[in-house]
């Protein structure tokens, strides 16, 4: 679409080439020719936006940009949201596929030793590599990249749309539609009843050899470092960047935009809200600490009623 068109569509202000195509939407880091770049914090500009399509961001932000095309508005996120709609495409529906007995979309391609169960569904323009095992109902949504040697445990759902949304003015939520999609890359592993959501601009990506156990939930733009090992019930929300070699223990939360170094031990149930920037043995609900300093405080918090009725007395 013309650029002219596209802010009529979203209700923003155009100062450019009203005639310049676009074809996607694309993220700070990767802008493309003809694509649009959302920008919402002065950190994210840069010199290489330039060679962006055009920029959508806010009446302040858009006085620091020059040479290139801006899309202006007042609420810029809940406009974003719009616009992501506008260039998500369905997928076409998948038919049964009766030489293979699997439901497939267009353009799917699998290598070969490619093995699955009953009720498989596997959307449009899905890559599969080679010695893939996918066990029943797994379902593979729309551009999704699967390597080597790879094995989804039945009930998993690989692509779905991430948890993006914006209240406008009426306070009603209005759903970010994802445009990224998922990359699996060799010898991954995966348990049952897993859901992995798509990015929003960029692929969400299990690096290789990651092994998940059952009913793990992986948000959009997630990468998982290569090597590392999740135990069940885990949820990681959106934009993580988990380290290599890392070993998840059962039922731990990690909120979103957290990084973790290399050879980190997280132990179950703990609460991840900040960054672990060295590795080893951590543990904790809030905040996540050392291992060897939550046992310290653990030690200390089984103690606090005696504490408590022993300043009670030399108070009295």
């Amino acid at each position: 679409m013309k650029l002219l068109e596209i802010s009529k569509l979203i209700d923003a202000s155009l100062i450019g080439n009203p005639n310049y195509e676009i074809d996607s939407i694309s993220s700070p880091e990767n802008p493309g020719i003809n694509s649009i770049v959302f920008i919402s914090t002065k950190k994210n500009l840069s010199k290489k936006l330039l060679s962006a399509g055009a920029i959508l961001t806010d009446s302040n932000l858009a006085k620091l940009i020059k040479n290139t095309n801006i899309l202006i508005s007042d609420t810029p996120k809940l406009t974003f949201a719009r616009l992501t709609n506008l260039f998500n495409s369905p997928s076409s529906k998948p038919i049964f596929d009766n030489i293979d007995g699997i439901f497939l979309g267009e353009n799917v391609i699998y290598g070969s030793n490619f093995s699955f169960g009953n009720g498989v569904v596997i959307e449009d323009n899905v890559q599969i590599g080679k010695n893939v095992s996918i066990s029943h109902n797994v379902v593979i949504h729309k551009n999704v990249i699967i390597g080597d040697n790879v094995k989804i445990g039945a009930g998993t759902i690989i692509g779905s749309d991430g948890f993006g949304n914006v209240r406008n003015k009426s306070n009603e939520w209005n759903h970010i539609a994802h445009l990224g999609s998922v990359e699996i890359k060799n010898n991954v592993s995966i348990g049952a009843n897993c859901s992995i959501d798509r990015g929003t601009l960029e692929n969400t990506i299990l690096g290789f050899g990651v092994i998940l156990d059952n009913q793990i939930h992986i948000a959009h733009n997630v990468i998982i470092g290569e090597n590392t090992a999740i135990a069940a019930k885990v949820g990681i929300a959106g934009s993580c960047n988990i380290g290599k070699r890392n070993m998840i223990g059962g039922m731990v939360g990690i909120v979103d935009h957290i990084t973790t170094a290399d050879d980190v031990v997280i132990s179950a149930t703990s609460t991840v809200n900040k960054d672990i920037k060295e590795s080893g043995v951590y543990t904790g609900i809030m905040p996540i600490t050392k291992h060897s300093n939550w046992k310290r405080i653990a030690l200390w918090i089984t103690k606090l009623d005696k504490i408590a009725k022993l300043l009670k007395i030399q108070k009295i």
